[in-house]
C-alpha cells in the first residue's frame, strides 16, 4: 500500500515539474514577444503526410541531425561526437569569449530560436542553446569547405578526413549533404553568422566570409547553374539554407496566387488524348499505322488543304455525310480538311479559373519532338521557361541530376507547400518535368540537347525519378508556367498527324462498329465492281486493248 502511494506520488510529482516547466515556458515566452515586439516569420516545418508517406527516406537524416526535429533520435546520436569535436575547434577560433557566453548569449535569444521552428520543442532554454551552439558550429565547418580558402577545414582533422576528400566523392559527404537539405533538418542561419562573427574583426567581414561560403556551396549543390554571376548574398534576409536556395532557384514572383481552397488533389499527368478503345483490333491498328507512316512522308495533308481540293472534297462532303454511320465521323473529318489555325480554345475563356488536373496534361518529349517541337536550354532559373510559338522552340532551364538531386528537389516541394504562401512555381515545374518524361527515350532527348545534365547511373534512373515526383499538394495557377502548357498544347494539337492520329484512334481504332461499316461499304464497292464487270465485260475489254498495243 505504501509503495502504491510512493508511486502516485512520484508520478503527481514528475506531472506536477512538468506543469511547472510549462508554465514557466509559457511565461517566459509571453514576456519576451511583448520585449521584442517583432514577428519572426515560422520557416521550418514539418514535412506533410501526403508527402512523407511516399518516400520517407527523402526527409528523414540519415547520417546526422540538425536543430531539434530528430536530435534524440538513436540511430542519429552516433554523429554527436563529431559534432562536439567541431565545437572544441570553434571555441579554440573565439577572439574575445568563450563557448559558454555564446551559449549564454543563444539563451537571451530562445525566442527567436523557438520561433522559426512551427513545432512546439519541448526543450528548456539552457538545453536549446547548446543544442544550438553545437549544430551551427558543425553547420559553419562544413560550409567552410565552399570558402575560398584553400584548406579544407575537414581535412585538416583526423577523425573528420573521412567524411570530404578532395574529389568529394566519399559516400559520407553525400549523405552529409542531403541531410543538411532536409526541411525538417534546418537552423537559423544567425546563428551561424554569430558565431562567426565571434571569430572575425567585425561584422563585416563575418558577412563577407559567410556569404563566399554561400555563394560556393549553393553553386555546388544547386541543380540550376545560374550563378555565375553571382557576387554576394545578404545572409539576413535567409532563414535557413533550403531557403535561401529555393530564392536562388525561385525568385520572388509578382503575380498573385490563386489557390483552390485548401483542397489536396492528386497530381498526376496523363497521357493526352488517352481515351480507351471500345475493342482491341490490334491487326487493323497495324495495318493503319503501316499505311499512315508511309504516307506521312509524302506530303498528302499539304495537298488536301489546298483550296482547290477542300472545294472538290466540300460539295460531295455534305452528301456523303447524311449516310448512316458516316454521320459519326462527320465533325472530325471536317475539322480535319476545313480547319483554319485561327480557332480560339476553349480553355482561353477559362484563363482566370483556378487550374483542374487535366490542364497539367502535356505530351511527352518523344511525341512533341515527333511533332516537330525543338528543345533548348537556358542558363538561368525557372523564369526562363518559355515555348516560342513561331519557331516551335520550347525552352527550360539546364538541370544537373546526381545521387542527392532527388532529395533535394523533394525538401524543395516541401518546402514551397508548407512555407511559401505564394504561387508554387517549383512544383509547377517538377509537374511539368513529370509530364514531359515517361520514358528513357524522353530524358535521352533531353539531355543531347543540354537540358539534362546526367550524373546518375543511367536515363531510366532519370525517368524514374521525374515520374516519382508525383505528389498530392495544394493546387495554384503560376501564369508564365501555364501559358507555356497551353502554347505547348496547342500547337502539338494544331499539327495534321496528330489531328489524324486522334480520329484514327477515336473513331476508327476504338470502333468496331465503324470498321464494320467500313468492312461493309467496302464489300458493298467491290460487288458493285463485279456486276459492272459482269456487265461490261472489264476483262475482255482488258484483253482487247492489249491485243491493239
Amino acid at each position: 500500500m505504501v509503495s502504491s502511494d510512493n508511486s502516485i506520488a512520484s508520478s503527481n510529482g514528475s506531472l506536477l515539474f512538468d506543469e511547472r516547466r510549462w508554465v514557466t515556458q509559457i511565461c517566459s515566452t509571453l514576456e519576451e514577444e511583448v520585449e521584442e515586439g517583432v514577428q519572426i516569420p515560422v520557416s521550418v516545418f514539418s514535412v506533410p503526410k501526403t508527402l512523407l508517406s511516399i518516400k520517407p527516406e527523402a526527409y528523414n537524416p540519415e547520417l546526422f541531425a540538425l536543430g531539434p526535429y530528430h536530435h534524440w533520435h538513436p540511430q542519429l546520436y552516433e554523429m554527436e561526437r563529431y559534432k562536439l569535436a567541431t565545437a572544441k575547434r570553434t571555441q579554440k577560433q573565439l577572439q574575445s569569449i568563450k563557448l559558454r557566453q555564446l551559449v549564454e548569449y543563444f539563451i537571451k535569444k530562445e525566442h527567436t530560436i523557438r520561433s522559426h521552428y512551427h513545432r512546439h520543442l519541448d526543450f528548456n532554454g539552457e538545453t536549446l542553446a547548446w543544442m544550438m551552439t553545437i549544430d551551427a558550429s558543425f553547420l559553419l565547418e562544413f560550409l567552410r569547405n565552399y570558402s575560398n580558402a584553400k584548406g579544407k577545414v575537414f581535412r585538416k582533422v583526423p577523425t573528420m578526413s573521412h567524411m570530404v576528400d578532395a574529389a568529394r566523392m566519399k559516400l559520407a559527404y553525400n549523405c552529409i549533404l542531403r541531410d543538411i537539405m532536409m526541411l525538417e533538418n534546418q537552423i537559423p542561419l544567425f546563428l551561424v553568422r554569430k558565431i562567426l562573427r565571434f571569430q572575425c574583426p567585425s561584422y563585416q567581414s563575418a558577412d563577407k566570409e559567410l556569404s563566399n561560403m554561400l555563394i560556393g556551396f549553393v553553386k555546388e549543390v544547386s541543380p540550376f547553374k545560374m550563378m555565375e554571376n553571382f557576387s554576394s548574398i545578404d545572409v539576413r534576409r535567409h532563414a535557413h539554407l533550403l531557403q535561401l536556395l529555393y530564392l536562388m532557384i525561385v525568385p520572388n514572383a509578382k503575380e498573385a496566387s490563386e489557390t483552390i481552397d485548401e483542397t489536396e488533389v492528386h497530381i498526376g499527368i496523363p497521357e493526352l488524348n488517352d481515351t480507351k478503345p471500345t475493342g482491341n483490333p490490334s491487326y487493323v491498328k497495324k495495318f493503319f499505322n503501316s499505311v499512315w507512316s508511309q504516307a506521312s512522308g509524302l506530303q498528302i495533308l499539304g495537298v488536301l488543304a489546298t483550296r482547290p481540293i477542300k472545294f472538290l472534297v466540300k460539295i460531295p462532303w455534305k452528301i456523303i455525310s447524311k449516310f448512316p454511320g458516316v454521320s459519326i465521323l462527320a465533325a472530325r473529318v471536317a475539322k480535319l480538311f476545313f480547319f483554319q489555325g485561327d480557332e480560339k480554345s476553349e480553355d482561353e475563356d477559362s484563363s482566370n479559373e483556378p487550374p483542374l488536373v487535366e490542364e497539367i496534361m502535356i505530351p511527352s518529349v518523344t511525341e512533341l519532338s515527333n511533332a516537330g517541337v525543338k528543345f533548348s536550354a537556358t542558363k538561368g532559373d525557372l523564369t526562363t521557361i518559355s515555348f516560342n510559338s513561331r519557331t516551335a522552340t520550347f525552352h527550360l532551364p539546364t538541370v544537373s541530376l546526381d545521387v542527392n538531386t532527388e532529395v533535394l528537389l523533394r525538401n524543395l516541394v516541401a518546402y514551397e507547400t508548407t512555407v511559401e504562401s505564394g504561387t508554387m512555381v517549383f512544383t509547377r515545374y517538377t509537374e511539368l518535368m513529370n509530364g514531359i518524361i515517361d520514358t528513357e527515350e524522353d530524358v535521352k532527348l533531353l539531355r543531347q540537347r543540354g537540358i539534362i545534365l546526367n550524373r546518375m547511373k543511367n536515363d531510366e534512373e532519370v525517368a524514374k525519378l521525374w515520374n516519382g515526383m508525383s505528389k498530392s499538394v495544394r493546387l495554384t495557377k503560376v501564369g508564365f508556367i501555364d501559358k507555356v502548357l497551353e502554347d505547348v498544347n496547342k500547337f502539338h494539337s494544331s499539327r495534321w498527324s496528330v489531328k489524324a492520329r486522334k480520329i484514327m484512334k477515336t473513331y476508327v481504332f476504338g470502333s468496331w462498329q465503324i470498321l464494320t461499316f467500313l468492312a461493309a461499304m467496302l464489300l458493298l464497292l467491290l460487288t458493285c465492281v463485279q456486276a459492272f464487270c459482269s456487265v461490261y465485260r472489264c476483262g475482255s475489254r482488258r484483253d482487247n486493248v492489249t491485243n491493239l498495243g
